[in-house]
């Protein structure tokens, strides 16, 4: 005991640290002597005289590790009082998810299960410091008569039914989820090797007459007529950059026709990109305005209103682009060549690649999904049956295939996929050109993107039950029927939503209350750790957030399962249609350099006003609009009833399935509190490798420019902020044996 008790002994020279910074007084810190640290090599060694402590310096150091302590512990329940507080005011002011007048049965489901997991939890503490009471049937039997023994009886009852009644059909229900977690990935590995050999065969679509890929320079000259449709809906953010990348297109501007479908509410929206379209049509592009008075269909009425023109009819091709997506100039070079001498093919599809995929957290794990559904689904899909589902953008469509399937139906909110389904039972193939990339926005929000995978997976099984007897009854190979119901209906749009929140958000919970149904390690840890690695491998660059990618899918599945359940029982949901909001980062940069190269493509018309451009961007406000973060109900119960089951875990010391729980807890609380996501800041510098924000606050800094949160309201950022220093000051006391409080920095006057 004698090194650490001498500890206490501070003889030492004073080193002086000197601050860069005029804004921060000097501070001394005292170095150790050698002396502290003299003990003795052997027991005939002689040891040095120190002096000692007495009983009332041992009480003082006891009182201030005692007091430093119990602050630690207050502070905690302080911290969760104050977050309580805060979710109570925004639930109380309305910024959660959940409407007041229509409480879903999903929800209310999970509120009940977080409570009886609450309470089974305090049952189950309480049990075990009582010493976990052996089950006895005789016991049982009799009629307690006081307190105690009326808990015990009530304890050991629990325990049989629980045995007897809960553990056999949750047993089975793991059982068939394990299956399915299997199967599931299985065909993720098989796609995978897929993706391998195609790699390892360098297979890659090419045109059948090599000729033609050079368009200007090929003998036999190949410029079919091209219609382009560009629907948009109030996107004042992005229509700048698209219809400037796409009347850039390198194309006879006699062979091709722009469409700029408008279905704007907007007035001011209307306008502007009424003036856009004028100003495109000054320099020579063959572009119209069309906008719809009765808006009905959302997208796929716009498509299909555009389609009624009568001049479509001289149109072989149609490209479609959404409102942010912009196409490199020889998009229409290395898409339509395909189609010449190949009478089978209905639709050539472009990979999306995004401008934003760095902008925080969220778009890096979206990256993550695009790039597995890219490389791997859709490639492996194209290469070896010659069908998958239709992007919905950056695509060409042979206009037979879409008159022959029976042209855009609004019957889901999938239109995409349904126009692919009815051309592939139709006899029609597709290919997907993975070297062909066109630019994107990805969203950044956790709201919008919410709301965009609810329609994409609420609209596949609207379409399922639509399609099946389609499916059942088309004239193509039994192969290519069992390809579509059980791989790309059930299996990919079904089975995995339902298996990754029904098995690790409310079995694996469970689990842990009901000792006798296990769930076994490699299912929680090693089987999804190895999925996530595969999925990663599109990209690489992502590795480091493979943890994150992980318990962010986990937390996605309660949105995509809901949605899956409102689109098989045609719930109200299933049919809402929101346009995915848009940032427009990248328009400006991209519009100027675009309408510096437009005198390379340009062949008649006046010359656009560069200059004038220029200074138009330049006079652009940058407004910063504050977004209030929002609270997210589900996610947040899932937090607490997952936290619950980790907690329950330790009683029986499940040691993975406790770090799995917690993690995932604490995932899902950071979502409920909206800090994953949109970053607005603007004041942002880095020096000397710390990051600030225009506060000067470091911490909050590199949070941001990390992206792992949004805005954080300065309520709960002032919470959150007491929280971390008061943890960092505990571990740092724990981590020091020295008595004596950390010395402190006082900030001089001319900071303030």
């Amino acid at each position: 005991m004698a090194p650490w008790w001498g500890k206490g002994s501070h003889k030492a020279t004073s080193v002086v640290v000197k601050m860069e910074n005029p804004n921060w007084s000097m501070v001394e810190l005292e170095a150790p002597s050698k002396d502290d640290f003299l003990i003795a090599n052997s027991p005939s060694s002689p040891r040095e005289k120190r002096r000692g402590k007495n009983v009332k310096q041992l009480t003082w150091v006891l009182l201030l590790k005692a007091h430093r302590a119990a602050s630690f512990l207050t502070s905690i329940g302080s911290t969760l009082v104050s977050h309580c507080s805060v979710v109570r005011r925004r639930d109380a002011s309305g910024r959660t998810d959940e409407n007041r007048t229509v409480r879903t049965g999903f929800y209310n489901s999970i509120r009940l299960f977080l409570g009886l997991s609450l309470l089974l939890l305090g049952f189950e503490i309480g049990a075990f410091f009582k010493g976990w009471p052996q089950l006895h049937l005789q016991y049982i039997l009799t009629f307690p008569l006081g307190v105690k023994e009326m808990l015990d009886w009530l304890y050991d009852g629990w325990v049989l039914i629980v045995a007897d009644y809960v553990s056999p059909p949750l047993q089975f229900l793991a059982n068939v989820c394990i299956v399915l977690f299997l199967v599931q990935s299985l065909d993720r590995l098989i796609l995978c090797l897929g993706c391998f050999w195609i790699r390892f065969k360098k297979i890659k679509p090419i045109p059948k007459n090599k000729a033609v890929a050079d368009l200007e320079f090929g003998a036999d000259t190949f410029f079919p007529m091209v219609l382009i449709q560009i629907p948009m809906c109030n996107e004042r953010e992005v229509y700048q950059q698209s219809l400037a990348a796409i009347c850039n297109l390198e194309w006879p501007k006699s062979k091709i026709l722009i469409q700029v479908l408008d279905d704007s509410d907007d007035p001011m929206a209307q306008l502007l990109i009424k003036e856009e379209v004028h100003k495109w049509q000054q320099v020579g592009a063959q572009i119209l305005y069309r906008h719809r008075v009765i808006r009905d269909g959302y997208k796929a009425g716009n498509l299909k209103s555009a389609m009624s023109c009568s001049y479509v009819k001289d149109y072989e091709y149609v490209a479609i682009f959404d409102a942010d997506f912009q196409p490199a100039p020889d998009f229409l070079k290395r898409t339509i060549p395909h189609f010449k001498d190949n009478e089978e093919l209905g639709l050539v599809q472009a990979r999306w690649s995004f401008v934003n995929k760095d902008e925080n957290l969220l778009t890096r794990l979206q990256n993550i999904n695009f790039s597995f559904h890219f490389e791997v689904e859709q490639q492996v899909n194209s290469v070896f049956i010659n069908f998958f589902g239709f992007n919905g953008t950056a695509g060409v469509w042979r206009i037979k295939a879409l008159e022959e399937s029976g042209g855009w139906l609004e019957r889901t909110t999938v239109e995409d996929m349904d126009i692919a389904v009815r051309a592939h039972l139709r006899g029609w193939k597709f290919i997907f050109l993975n070297d062909v990339k066109c630019p994107c926005e990805l969203p950044e929000s956790y709201e919008a993107y919410r709301k965009q995978q609810h329609r994409w997976h609420s609209g596949p099984m609207q379409l399922f039950r639509l399609c099946l007897p389609d499916i059942i009854h088309a004239k193509i190979s039994v192969w290519k029927k069992f390809n579509m119901i059980f791989l790309f209906f059930l299996l990919r749009k079904l089975i995995l939503p339902f298996y990754s929140f029904t098995l690790f958000c409310i079995i694996l919970p469970m689990t842990m209350f009901v000792p006798k149904a296990e769930l076994p390690a490699w299912v929680v840890c090693y089987v999804p750790a190895i999925m996530s690695f595969l999925n990663i491998i599109p990209a690489p660059r992502s590795f480091p957030f493979v943890v994150p990618y992980l318990l962010f899918e986990n937390i996605m599945s309660v949105t995509k399962f809901k949605a899956m359940i409102s689109g098989l029982f045609q719930l109200g949901s299933a049919y809402e249609w929101i346009v995915t909001k848009k940032s427009g980062r990248s328009s400006k940069g991209d519009l100027v350099s675009l309408v510096e190269e437009e005198s390379k493509h340009q062949h008649g018309g006046c010359e656009f006003n560069l200059d004038e451009t220029n200074a138009d961007l330049q006079q652009e406000p940058i407004t910063t609009k504050m977004k209030h973060n929002r609270i997210y109900t589900k996610e947040l119960s899932l937090a607490f009833l997952l936290l619950a089951a980790s907690a329950r875990s330790l009683l029986s010391a499940q040691g993975i399935h406790f770090y799995f729980l917690l993690f995932q807890g604490i995932s899902f609380l950071l979502v409920g509190l909206d800090l994953i996501g949109e970053n607005l800041s603007t004041g942002l510098a880095t020096c000397r490798g710390v990051v600030r924000d225009s506060g000067g606050n470091w911490i909050r800094g590199f949070f941001r420019a990390l992206g792992c949160c949004s805005v954080i309201d300065a309520e709960l950022w002032g919470i959150l902020k007491d929280a971390m220093v008061k943890l960092s000051w505990f571990i740092s006391f724990g981590l020091h044996s020295s008595i004596l409080p950390p010395p402190t920095v006082r900030q001089s006057s001319s900071s303030k």
